[in-house]
């Protein structure tokens, strides 16, 4: 199953998706993250994915292209702005919206900034995990051929 995690720029919650999904999918889940528009990938969500062992350094902060629709058989949007900029898709391509608050606009001290991309990280990982389980259940039978 090819899996799209779509946000507004791509620097951090679908940064973050697209590692998760990689590390977790064994296979299953072939994850590209991309956003709206391309902002570069936030140090922060670097740091803390891999606290988790999770190395996210290497993967690119792309802009959408209708390529990565026809390519994609889900698309998840992982924030409200990039709910509601998502175009039509593609017959057959499924659609979920994860309202992740965004970690990036944290305030507070370094550590306190910190914690809210850990909580933005494990809410990701338990969203990834239960779409593997759903996956597994056979859930999108129907759009991974």
């Amino acid at each position: 199953m090819k899996v799209l995690f779509l946000c507004t720029g791509n620097s951090c919650r679908s940064q973050m998706a697209e590692g998760w999904a990689r590390t977790l999918g064994g296979g299953l889940i072939d994850a590209r993250s991309a956003g709206i528009e391309a902002h570069g990938k936030n140090p922060r969500a670097i740091a803390v994915m891999a606290e988790a062992g999770v190395d996210i350094s290497r993967q690119e902060s792309t802009r959408l292209t209708d390529g990565m629709f026809r390519w994609a058989d889900v698309v998840v949007t992982v924030c409200g702005h990039a709910d509601e900029q998502c175009p039509l898709l593609p017959p057959g391509t499924r659609k979920e919206h994860w309202p992740l608050t965004d970690p990036a606009k944290a305030t507070g001290t370094e550590e306190q900034v910190m914690d809210q991309f850990r909580a933005t990280r494990q809410d990701v990982e338990r969203r990834v995990q239960a779409l593997l389980r759903r996956a597994q259940a056979g859930e999108y039978s129907e759009v991974a051929g």
